[in-house]
């Protein structure tokens, strides 16, 4: 008796194990079905449905657009054009980015300080999918001014934006010393052989974006990111699927 009983209780273990066992072969298969394991072992969102799970599970990882946070953003989104270091058109003709609601809510919170000394902030670029940068690292390959794919980019993940302050009342940038995407020492934040004009706009911009929870990356004056760069997944959903997820948002 004692025996029949202890095989019952094996045969019930062995049939717990095999559940968990195919329980859990079947998570990367049911993730897989929306995102992408590339060649560097990274695992990328490329589907709107894939996100809002996420989303669903921290509110603040949801793609917001930049235009609906503040009316006095400027926008020159070089990718969108020919007008970048690529000289070639990167994105589909564009007039906004997006960036994730963490993001979004302290970049807000900073054109409110910059307009009431009247300044605000002109957006080059934010979210970036990650095929544009796979194509942005091959003539570059150098991490101090592209992102190598091996990792990823703050872009990527929705938490990163390249800026500059303008003056609202004529849409005059303020002297940075360099103009976006210079890839030389002198847009390096270390470098201070510039006229002082200069080096307060780079200090008045970087002070602003790090009271407001962004840190800078040290070889770009216009390049800023949020600290906890792993919380937020890898994304390649292309421009036109975010338009028409905030669309929805805010037709309900």
């Amino acid at each position: 008796m004692r025996l029949i009983l202890t095989n019952k209780i094996i045969l019930r273990f062995q049939l717990s194990l095999f559940y968990v066992i195919i329980f859990t072969l079947n998570i990367p298969a049911a993730w897989a079905q929306d995102t992408v394991m590339n060649k560097y072992g990274l695992w990328v969102i490329n589907d709107i449905a894939q996100l809002q799970i996420t989303v669903a599970k921290n509110p603040a990882k949801a793609m917001v657009d930049l235009k609906q946070t503040s009316s006095s953003l400027l926008f020159d989104l070089r990718y969108a054009g020919t007008n970048n270091f690529m000289h070639q058109k990167l994105y589909p003709p564009i007039k906004t980015t997006y960036l994730r609601k963490a993001a979004a809510d302290s970049l807000a919170s900073v054109q409110q300080e910059l307009s009431s000394i009247g300044l605000g902030l002109k957006i080059f670029d934010a979210y970036r999918p990650y095929s544009v940068t796979e194509k942005l690292w091959e003539p570059v390959k150098d991490d101090r001014y592209a992102a190598d794919p091996k990792k990823g980019s703050g872009h990527n993940r929705g938490i990163a934006v390249d800026i500059t302050i303008i003056r609202l009342s004529s849409k005059e940038e303020l002297d940075m010393g360099t103009g976006f995407d210079n890839f030389s020492d002198t847009a390096h934040h270390a470098f201070k052989n510039l006229p002082e004009t200069v080096l307060q706009n780079r200090l008045l911009l970087k002070t602003t974006m790090e009271k407001h929870g962004f840190k800078a990356l040290d070889s770009e004056w216009w390049h800023y990111y949020l600290p906890n760069t792993t919380a937020y997944e890898l994304l390649d959903i292309d421009f036109k699927k975010l338009k028409q997820l905030n669309k929805r948002k805010y037709d309900n």
